[in-house]
């Protein structure tokens, strides 16, 4: 859904990226962008010479609000990045002055105003601070916004403890900013930060950046998946589909050594936890091993993949949705080789079956417990 982003007489029309998503009633910015954008301009924070900082932006309300600026738009998400090009595209933005940096890379220097979107993530957010604080100083403004409901008086002891002294806004229209002013002590303590621990019963450390869903320890979904994987022949070529950490292509890996497992994530922090995790476990596979940061599996080659695994996300940012479920199995269906298999764990209710069979023409129920199913569909 194109949606109107119109801020101080500027129109930006914007669309969530893929356009051609099953949900596309979703709007592609929310009040806290409109806040921010209206604050920065109300107090005249930005003139033609100020260098911009944007962190977490969804699909462009704050990168293509400063056309005349320098804009650094930093995310861990291709998707953000990718909604961002083509928003820029829709409204004849010119990307000359926007430099989009993935979430670990090194951060622009002489910045004068960072704005700032809450991940979803505690995470992320430890980490993002920490680096910001690393980098400026008390001559950045910095200020933050999201939805009152998702800022806390523990999301505020962060931004105390990582940027320094903290204030916060009024309410508006249900968003809140958040001012620091970089005045804390910077943490020195290594960055990127990863965490690594065992998996149940086997010598397997896996990796995790901060952005890794289930960082701390193995996801029960996962967990459950991993007593059901698929067996594999000699040379197959294996798609772990939203890798995170790479637990399940790991572990396909180390029961099949020739195989060749592709891992897929959108997050860029996902994707360098898949690699060190076969690094530190199997590094004589790696050879074996390909890691793609990918909108699903886009640009993977039609009828390529004898078998892929899945344990789809529902939500994307902080909006709860199925579309990604429905664009990941199709392009399963597309990629995978006649009589390939797909495999997938799911929440019970989400009615994954339902889908699977709309595009495959079956599905099959291998397991079940409380909480998950673990479903199969074969390319026919």
């Amino acid at each position: 859904m194109l949606s109107p982003f119109i801020v101080n007489d500027r129109n930006l029309y914007l669309a969530r990226y893929p356009e051609n998503q099953v949900t596309r009633s979703l709007q592609a910015w929310d009040s806290a962008d409109e806040y921010l954008i209206n604050y920065v301009n109300d107090n005249a924070l930005v003139t033609s010479k100020s260098r911009i900082l944007i962190v977490n932006d969804s699909f462009g309300a704050l990168t293509l609000s400063f056309p005349e600026n320098d804009v650094f738009s930093v995310s861990d998400s291709f998707i953000s990045q990718s909604g961002i090009i083509e928003n820029a595209e829709h409204n004849g933005v010119s990307l000359t002055n926007i430099e989009l940096i993935n979430s670990l890379s090194p951060l622009p220097d002489n910045i004068d105003l960072v704005l700032y979107k809450l991940p979803k993530s505690n995470n992320l957010l430890v980490e993002q601070l920490r680096l910001i604080r690393r980098n400026y100083n008390e001559s950045v403004h910095f200020i933050a916004a999201d939805k009152v409901k998702n800022i806390h008086s523990s999301t505020l002891k962060y931004f105390e403890r990582f940027l320094g002294t903290t204030t916060t806004s009024l309410a508006v229209k249900k968003s809140r900013l958040v001012f620091s002013a970089l005045n804390s002590e910077p943490d020195e303590k290594t960055l990127p930060s990863v965490k690594y621990w065992h998996t149940d019963n086997t010598n397997y450390e896996i990796a995790n950046f901060a952005n890794v869903f289930a960082r701390d320890k193995l996801d029960i979904g996962a967990r459950f998946l991993l007593e059901h994987l698929p067996s594999v022949n000699k040379n197959a070529q294996v798609i772990d589909l939203g890798c995170g950490n790479g637990v399940l292509g790991l572990h396909m890996l180390a029961n099949q050594p020739q195989a060749n497992i592709h891992f897929s994530d959108e997050s860029y922090m996902a994707i360098a936890s898949a690699k060190a995790t076969i690094e530190r476990n199997l590094p004589d596979l790696l050879k074996q091993c390909h890691f793609t940061v990918n909108d699903c599996l886009t640009d993977i080659a039609t009828e390529s993949a004898d078998i892929i695994v899945c344990n789809p996300p529902f939500h994307q940012q902080n909006a709860t949705t199925d579309h990604i479920a429905w664009q990941m199995f199709n392009d399963c269906h597309r990629v995978l080789k006649q009589r390939g298999k797909l495999t997938i764990v799911g929440n019970r209710q989400l009615g994954y079956h339902i889908k699977l069979k709309r595009i495959f023409g079956n599905a099959k129920l291998i397991a079940s417990n409380k909480k998950f199913v673990i479903i199969t569909a074969e390319k026919q």
